[in-house]
């Protein structure tokens, strides 16, 4: 069995997407049709602008996504479709994109949706009030403690739960630092601020979640060709009003990702092929679903070695 995996923010490169575009007409046609969603050239900031810029969480976003549906329609122009799948998923953003390729979303509402995302996220908390840090080598429930005893006034909570010796806090600065060293006291290896401007899949990003359940309101959302396996509970959904509900509570609550890759192993998956831009997914699977292969689909040479 095989799982379709799709990435979120921190993948972005400038130039990813730009061999797909070349080598495969159906992948030049996703950028034009998002460039044409937005109503500016998106795929120009991607290809040639400035990675500053692409990384603002308003760009970033729908970038990822249109370059792992580029990536999406490389593969069925090589033969291989969304049913070549038994489940599909992504980490954050990746939910968008998953839900695009099994055909749950058009492109352009896709393109839309995380714009706005990416904007409300942003503002939904002013810049210097939130912070994130990922913790190396502490198992989730000792991050979750502790965070639950820090907290006190002040929001921190596991935001990404993405493997069995990486998991991401998020609040408010100061009790993201205190839960920080806290957790280097109770053994973590590492705990690394992150340069990121919001504390994202925390509480303080309700704003966010009720612009996105008034957009998401609005869009017409089709049950997937594979299930969806979803962040915010690390199981398979395909029902519509399931789904429209899961991506409002995903923007405040945690990534389940560890969980997500562990239940689609346990069900019988034995390849992941991560879609898009990067290899992060690739490293977490590894480190949760030891025996899995896992391939990497983001450039022409990808493709061929599939074919290989």
């Amino acid at each position: 069995m095989r799982a379709f995996v799709f990435p979120g923010q921190g993948a972005q490169t400038i130039g990813m997407g730009r061999e797909l575009a070349q080598a495969y007409p159906a992948a030049r046609a996703v950028f034009d049709e998002v460039d044409e969603a937005l109503g500016e050239r998106l795929s120009a900031l991607i290809w040639e602008g400035d990675a500053d810029t692409l990384t603002l969480t308003q760009n970033a976003q729908p970038a990822l996504m249109a370059t792992s549906i580029a990536a999406f329609r490389a593969l069925e122009a090589e033969g291989f479709g969304i049913t070549d799948a038994s489940f599909v998923a992504g980490h954050s953003l990746g939910e968008y994109s998953a839900l695009c390729a099994a055909g749950a979303l058009t492109l352009s509402d896709t393109a839309h949706l995380l714009r706005l995302r990416g904007q409300a996220m942003q503002e939904a908390v002013p810049v210097g009030i939130g912070a994130m840090a990922a913790i190396l080598g502490l198992d989730f429930e000792t991050v979750d403690r502790i965070c639950r005893e820090i907290g006190g006034d002040e929001v921190v909570q596991a935001a990404n739960d993405n493997d069995p010796a990486q998991v991401v806090i998020s609040g408010h600065k100061g009790a993201v630092e205190a839960a920080a060293e806290a957790m280097k006291a109770a053994g973590a290896k590492r705990a690394l601020m992150l340069p990121v401007s919001a504390p994202f899949h925390s509480v303080l990003m309700q704003p966010a979640a009720a612009v996105m359940a008034d957009a998401l309101a609005g869009v017409d959302i089709q049950a997937p060709a594979v299930p969806l396996i979803a962040n915010v509970r690390a199981e398979a959904v395909t029902e519509p009003g399931a789904i429209r509900r899961l991506l409002v509570e995903q923007v405040t609550g945690t990534v389940r990702w560890r969980e997500s890759v562990a239940n689609m192993a346990e069900a019988g998956v034995t390849e992941f092929w991560e879609v898009g831009a990067g290899k992060a997914l690739s490293g977490m699977i590894k480190r949760i679903a030891k025996d899995a292969a896992v391939r990497n689909v983001g450039a022409p040479g990808d493709l061929a070695a599939l074919k290989g």
